[in-house]
């Protein structure tokens, strides 16, 4: 079994080759994008890092499930977008079904118009409730990678609302993640509506686990 030390290593090397990648793709033309791949390889390092030993991580709470390096897309600056959120005049309550069985009451809040391509897609916000009651405010979605490259369920985006209705949302699909059902049986996790699918290849973000 690999020390602490010596799977940090590791994990630097994989994401500084990831680095290199990107640059000989002349993927990084300016500080401001070298500054914002950087960032996001930090973020996935110490993500691996907190799956691996932090004891309230999917394979600490699962012991039956063996911990690997999480799998992703290299960094795509094209998958991120400046987007304005359309406000429902009407938020219904909806039901969205958990992985097992359970219902789940939602609110669709409304949805960002995502321009790709000259085409417009839109991406649902949901505002769901917590065991404790604590609201919070989600993206899940599915597109063409789903079942293929990508978790069969549909992958997450957390979000968080501004009170200015004219704000500019920055909605980056490279930090699109699996639920934890993606890596463990023994969660639930919603699954993205058919009114939730983008008719997109979004290679970004993470990638199937198994």
């Amino acid at each position: 079994m690999l020390s602490k030390a010596s799977y940090g290593l590791i994990v630097i090397l994989f994401l500084t080759l990831l680095l290199i990648e990107a640059c000989k793709e002349n993927r990084i033309d300016d500080p401001e994008m070298k500054a914002y791949i950087e960032s996001l390889i930090k973020e996935r390092k110490e993500k691996n890092y907190n799956f691996q030993f932090d004891i309230n991580s999917p394979f600490n709470r699962d012991t039956t499930v063996s911990f690997k390096p999480l799998h992703y897309y290299e960094p795509n600056p094209d998958f991120v977008f400046k987007l304005n959120l359309f406000i429902n005049e009407v938020q219904d309550t909806i039901t969205i079904l958990g992985t097992k069985g359970e219902k789940r009451p939602s609110i669709l809040i409304g949805y960002l118009g995502l321009n790709y391509d000259d085409k417009i897609y839109k991406v649902n916000v949901y505002k769901s409730f917590s065991r404790t009651g604590d609201e919070y405010y989600s993206i899940w979605f599915t597109d063409k990678t789903t079942g293929n490259t990508t978790y069969g369920v549909g992958r997450y985006l957390d979000f968080e609302l501004n009170d200015n209705p004219d704000f500019v949302y920055t909605i980056d699909f490279n930090r699109a993640y699996n639920p934890y059902c993606a890596y463990s049986a023994l969660f639930t996790c919603p699954i993205p509506r058919e009114e939730d699918y983008i008719d997109l290849d979004i290679e970004a973000g993470e990638k199937n686990f198994h």
